[in-house]
């Protein structure tokens, strides 16, 4: 199968031209950027995706589909025809429902000076490669966070609620860097290695949470904020009923991260702005998607319990920044002896955004804390 080598291009310091990585004596050329775009599915929107890239942010980019438990033959073909011979394919099987293996394999592939990983349902606005990789060579970052926004109507998505106007170089606490999830945008490929950054591939959810939080507390940090974005798509054809996972799988990432080494080595205060973070989008998260009382048994409710006092644990006094809404939830999380019905109700209570129990900490010392409720609502309404 053929692989594509980019047009040469002279690297330059203006932001309007194509990224690149290649000097007049490399052999064979470098690209400035590997896009990896994992992809399991013949439903999935990939010749959508494979566009976005090469007819709008090719040149200087070498673009590899990592086929995922599904042969490269059955994928070619769903691909435009003037795109099938610029694609470095890969394989890749494993026992996962996960995007990491593939994900992993192709970034282990990648010769440029950064990294782009893409769903197959995503696309690239025009120019986006260009403009992260200019900022970052600009900034000297070790990873460019991306715009976002979602689906055909490019909804704007306002993660991380970071300091405004700063884009350059963020901190991982205080501009709240933990609430980006997935490392979408650009990741130094040296940066990769010197860190030893890895998807967790046996995590059917949360794979991409332990690679990001450990580079957005180590590495150097930049966020396009006014550049083109990264456009999740909501459109897959091949989507499935939801069925909850057990809450055992559906936070065993959160395990594998509390266990690693270097998060303890993390610093307190960079702790509970992970943990804060934890706790809200993922153990409340858990809680909120499964409101069918019958899923919460006997077990489930240990585990939640479980992983609830392992974040607390790991990052002492970080449930204070909580609101009065979260905080009774928190409580009834740890305690499964509390009705179920009344954990229930007070997971939809939290999502009632504005009112005061959304708004006011129980510790009223902490009520202008950084990672209170107050100060995080206009964090975010400002990087809309």
């Amino acid at each position: 199968m053929a692989t594509w080598r980019p047009t040469h291009v002279h690297a330059a310091s203006q932001p309007d031209r194509a990224p690149s990585g290649i000097s007049p004596d490399d052999d064979p050329p470098r690209p400035g950027v590997d896009v990896v775009i994992a992809v399991h599915s013949t439903e999935r929107p990939i010749a959508r995706a494979v566009r976005s890239v090469l007819d709008h942010n090719g040149e200087g980019v070498r673009l590899t589909v990592v086929c995922h438990n599904i042969a490269a033959s059955q994928i070619r073909p769903l691909l435009d025809a003037a795109h099938r011979e610029k694609v470095v394919w890969l394989e890749h099987r494993d026992s996962h429902r996960s995007a990491s293996g593939p994900f992993n394999v192709g970034m282990a592939a990648a010769v440029g000076d950064y990294v782009a990983i893409m769903g197959s349902d995503d696309i690239l606005a025009p120019g986006a490669i260009a403009s992260w990789y200019w900022l970052g060579r600009k900034t000297g970052a070790d990873a460019v966070i991306a715009r976002l926004e979602r689906g055909t109507d490019r909804v704007i998505v306002p993660t991380p609620p970071t300091r405004v106007p700063r884009r350059q170089i963020l901190d991982g606490v205080a501009d709240r860097l933990c609430y980006r999830s997935a490392p979408l945008g650009l990741v130094s490929r040296e940066a990769i290695v010197r860190f030893g950054l890895r998807l967790e591939e046996g995590a059917q959810v949360g794979g991409d949470v332990g690679f990001v939080t450990r580079l957005w507390f180590h590495g150097k940090i930049t966020f396009d904020r006014s550049g083109p974005p990264y456009v999740i798509g909501e459109d897959a054809t091949d989507r499935v009923t939801y069925a909850p996972r057990p809450i055992a799988v559906e936070l065993k990432f959160l395990r594998t991260i509390l266990a690693a080494s270097w998060f303890e080595r993390l610093s307190l205060e960079q702790r509970r702005a992970a943990v804060v973070k934890y706790l809200r989008i993922h153990l409340f998260g858990a809680v909120w998607n499964r409101q069918d009382p019958r899923f919460w048994t006997e077990q489930e409710r240990a585990d939640l319990a479980g992983a609830a006092r392992r974040l607390l644990r790991a990052a002492p006094g970080a449930e204070a920044v909580l609101s009065l809404a979260d905080r009774d939830l928190l409580d009834a999380v740890l305690d499964p002896n509390v009705d179920t019905d009344r954990m229930l109700a007070r997971a939809v209570a939290r999502r009632r955004h504005g009112r005061p129990g959304t708004l006011i900490t129980r510790d009223l010392a902490q009520l202008l804390a950084r990672e209170a409720p107050l100060r995080l609502m206009v964090a975010s309404a400002l990087t809309r």
